[in-house]
């Protein structure tokens, strides 16, 4: 490598944002390096081998190492600067549920080393609001160079991110109109879309409410189930019917509500909001809903266990770890069956459960899930097993219908569906002992 290389961008941090966006922009022709502490993602990322499961970019990944528009490495190169630096680390909550800084900050002060003067630096982590300018930009003013700030957030959805990273609009906020100009020129390689903001502010605010507003939505959703439930109503029913022709109304269906956004964002938001003062009651008060259903739904399984006389050398069968089914994804991130599984083991130690995820191998899934046993089909999980849960909304776990299920289950089984896989089935299909969030009449 000569020393007039430069990398159009540098990307800090090869998780699932970082190397997804380094995969599209290497795609439309960007020399780009991409920076990440974890050498065994490093050393697979420069085999044009991802470390995740998404939809197309083990090809895509694969074509860019080869064409040398993507290069991975565990620090920057000094002799090789980038004109735009793309920082989208992870932001996860710390022991307390607050946000963490240490990884922004790291990742901040790596730019500041090897960053030109007049480089672009863009932040797309998730963060609390005014990091950009309180925490990135001072890291970056102690360098002594000169330098731009933009906050462009990651909003693509695990499953379709390389196609929505061409298709979403993208957000981007800055003080100044030329900076604002800087960045959006970056994403125009990918999108005709660019959405303008005036300050850093606004954009990390945009991030946080997007995904708020959904764990709102979903809340109420679950709430509806709970009233449901006490007057033996299929919530299912009440919320399809509901809506079906009538545009006021849009509840979405009830579940477990998780993920590495869902399960943070609404935190970073109130916190955000506390510092200044405010309470942000119905932010807190929906995480809280969504944060107690897996807890409140296995008392219910093992009240039901306990009265059909199931004792605690009954089985049970876990199916769908991943944090969502729809789309597919192996990511365990946030995943609220892990909650499940948490409920069940401090409220019966002794259960024992078996795991199955349709995306993620049996041995991956024992590896991060360890005490259980994992495996590699539902036949082979269900078999023999006393209760089956249906944690996420994978459309492999609603394939094998109610009837079926049963016939590979123990005696006195039955079967516990967070995602009304099977509402389409009459009551007769569905059989004697299928349970629901939202519809736990007791049919026995």
């Amino acid at each position: 490598m000569n020393d007039s290389f430069r990398y159009d961008v540098g990307i800090v941090g090869l998780g699932y944002v970082g190397l997804t966006l380094a995969t599209v922009l290497a795609e439309v022709g960007m020399k780009v390096l991409g920076v990440e502490k974890r050498k065994d993602v490093v050393d697979l990322t420069n085999a044009g081998k991802p470390h995740f499961s998404e939809a197309g970019i083990d090809e895509a990944l694969s074509r860019v190492v080869k064409s040398g528009n993507l290069v991975s490495a565990q620090d920057f190169n000094p002799s090789a600067p980038c004109d735009v630096y793309i920082i989208t680390v992870g932001t996860p909550l710390n022991a307390d549920g607050k946000a963490r800084l240490d990884m922004i900050e790291a990742a901040s002060r790596q730019v500041a080393e090897n960053m030109p003067d007049g480089a672009l630096v863009i932040l797309r982590s998730t963060v609390k609001i005014g990091t950009a300018r309180t925490v990135v930009a001072p890291i970056l003013e102690a360098s002594g160079k000169s330098f731009a700030i933009a906050m462009c957030p990651e909003r693509t959805l695990e499953g379709k991110a390389l196609q929505e990273l061409r298709e979403l609009p993208q957000i981007v906020g800055a003080d100044s109109q030329d900076v604002r100009d800087r960045a959006a020129a970056v994403f125009r390689r990918l999108t005709n879309t660019v959405v303008q903001v005036a300050t850093l502010e606004t954009a990390e605010i945009i991030k946080l409410v997007d995904n708020t507003y959904r764990d709102v939505q979903f809340a109420f959703a679950n709430e509806v189930a709970r009233v449901c439930e006490v007057y033996g109503v299929n919530a299912h029913e009440v919320i399809a019917s509901g809506k079906l022709g009538y545009k006021r109304t849009n509840v979405p269906l009830p579940g477990l509500v998780g993920g590495p956004c869902l399960e943070k964002d609404p935190h970073i938001l109130f916190q955000s909001a506390r510092d200044r003062g405010i309470a942000l009651e119905i932010t807190q008060s929906s995480r809280l809903v969504n944060e107690r259903q897996p807890y409140e739904t296995v008392d219910f399984i093992l009240a039901e266990m306990a009265r059909r006389g199931l004792t605690d050398t009954a089985e049970i069968a876990l199916l769908g770890m991943a944090f969502k089914g729809v789309p597919a994804t192996d990511d365990l991130r946030g995943s609220m069956s892990l909650k499940v599984l948490d409920a069940l083991a401090k409220a019966r130690p002794g259960l024992r459960v078996r795991i199955y995820d349709p995306v993620v191998p049996a041995a991956d899934l024992q590896a991060q899930v360890p005490g259980h046993t994992a495996f590699d089909s539902l036949a082979e999980a269900v078999e023999g097993a006393s209760v089956v849960i249906i944690a996420n909304n994978h459309p492999d776990l609603g394939r094998k219908q109610p009837i079926d299920l049963h016939e590979l289950m123990g005696p006195k089984g039955f079967i516990y569906d967070y995602w009304n896989h099977f509402s389409n089935l009459s009551p007769a299909e569905l059989g004697r002992s299928y349970f629901a969030v939202g519809n736990i009449k007791r049919t026995v």
